[in-house]
C-alpha cells in the first residue's frame, strides 16, 4: 500500500479529533445535550480514533488479521478499522460491500434539484440563506418506497465550500436510498456507517429526518442531535418540541436511532430550523435562543407557513440589529390546513 494512503487517513483522523475534542471542550451542556444525549456515546469513537493514530505508528492498521498482509486501500479508505482482505470476505460481505461502493460512486456526483412538493391539506414552505457563498445547512423533500413524502433538515458542523460539498454527498446519499425503505431510522443508520469510518469524513451531521402521513396527519421522525423542531397546537398557549432521539451523524460507534410518532390536528404548524436561527447575538451578547422563538411562534400562530418563515426572519434580523450572519440559516414551515 503507498504510504500516501497512510498519510491521508492519519491527516483525516487528526483532523476529526481536533474537530470532536474542540466541539466537546467549547460546546455548552445544552449543545450537547441536543447533539449528544448522553456525552458518553462519542468515547468509544474517540477510542475507535486514538487507537487507529496509534496503529499507524507502530505500522499496524489495515493488516489482515487472517493473512497478515496489507488489506485493499480502497477498503482501508471507506473505513480505516477494516481488518480483513477482501479475498477472505464472505458472499453475505461482498453483497454489502457492493452496495456501499456503488453509494459511494453516487454521492459523488452533482447535487440534484430540490422542489417543493405539493402535499394536499398541507401548506408548506422552507427558506436558507448561507453566511458564505457556500453553505452547510440542507433541506430536502422526497419519496420513500411507499410513496410516503419525507422531508429533512441537516446542519453540517462548520459552514463553507467543505462544508457544502458534504453536505451535497449527504442529500445524494439520502435520495438513493430513500427508495428503498419505508424507515427514516434505516435511512439514518446506513448514513452514519457510511460516513462514521471514511477518512473524508472529519467532522459531524445533526439531521432532523421524517416521513409524513396526510390521510392519518402524523409525523415519523428521527431526530439525530438537531435542533428540536417547534411544535404548536392551535389553541394552545405552549410549544412543543421535538427533542433528539439519536447522536449527531459521526460522533457514535453504536448508533441506533429511535422513532418517534406526533399527530396534528387542522391549524396545527411545525417549524424546522438550524442553529443559526437560535444562536444569533445581539449587541449585548445575548443569544436569541428557543425560548425567544417560542414566544415569536406563538404570536404568529394565525399565519400562513411562508408568512410564519418571515415573521421568525424578521424577529432575529431585529435582534440580532440587522448584522450579516455568523452561521447559516435554514428553516421549513408546515401547517396544517384548517
Amino acid at each position: 500500500m503507498a504510504i500516501d494512503i497512510y498519510e491521508r487517513i492519519q491527516a483525516g483522523l487528526d483532523e476529526k479529533l481536533q474537530n470532536v475534542t474542540e466541539f466537546l471542550e467549547t460546546a455548552t451542556e445544552t449543545e450537547k445535550d441536543i447533539c449528544l444525549g448522553d456525552e458518553h456515546c462519542v468515547d468509544t469513537h474517540l477510542q475507535v480514533i486514538e487507537t487507529s493514530l496509534s496503529k499507524i505508528e507502530d505500522n499496524t492498521l489495515g493488516i489482515c488479521e487472517i493473512c497478515h498482509e496489507p488489506v485493499d486501500s480502497e477498503l482501508l479508505q471507506m473505513d480505516y478499522t477494516t481488518t480483513v482482505c477482501l479475498g477472505h470476505y464472505t458472499e453475505a460481505e461482498l453483497r454489502q460491500l457492493e452496495s456501499e461502493l456503488e453509494l459511494s460512486q453516487i454521492v459523488q456526483r452533482a447535487l440534484l434539484p430540490q422542489k417543493m412538493p405539493i402535499i394536499e391539506g398541507l401548506e408548506l414552505a422552507a427558506f436558507s440563506r448561507p453566511s458564505e457563498i457556500i453553505g452547510g445547512d440542507y433541506f430536502d423533500f422526497f419519496k420513500f418506497r411507499d410513496g410516503a413524502d419525507g422531508l429533512v433538515i441537516a446542519d453540517v458542523s462548520g459552514h463553507g465550500v467543505s462544508a457544502g460539498i458534504l453536505m451535497s454527498s449527504l442529500q445524494t446519499a439520502l435520495r438513493t436510498m430513500a427508495p428503498d425503505t419505508d424507515s427514516p431510522a434505516e435511512i439514518l443508520e446506513r448514513i452514519n456507517r457510511f460516513y462514521i469510518h471514511n477518512i473524508n469524513f472529519t467532522t459531524f451531521i445533526t439531521v432532523f429526518l421524517a416521513r409524513y402521513d396526510p390521510d392519518r396527519l402524523t409525523l415519523t421522525y428521527v431526530n439525530a442531535g438537531h435542533n428540536p423542531p417547534a411544535v404548536y397546537r392551535k389553541g394552545s398557549a405552549d410549544i412543543d418540541w421535538l427533542t433528539r432521539t439519536a447522536p449527531a451523524i459521526g460522533l457514535a460507534e453504536d448508533f441506533h436511532p429511535r422513532t418517534e410518532m406526533v399527530t396534528f390536528s387542522k391549524g396545527d404548524s411545525l417549524l424546522l430550523y438550524t442553529d443559526g436561527v437560535t444562536e444569533v447575538f445581539n449587541i449585548g451578547v445575548e443569544q436569541f435562543g428557543q425560548q425567544r422563538l417560542a414566544e415569536l411562534l406563538l404570536q404568529n400562530t394565525d399565519l400562513a407557513a411562508p408568512d410564519i418563515l418571515q415573521a421568525v426572519l424578521q424577529g432575529i434580523n431585529v435582534f440580532g440589529n440587522n448584522r450579516s450572519l455568523v452561521d447559516d440559516v435554514t428553516m421549513i414551515a408546515m401547517k396544517i390546513s384548517d
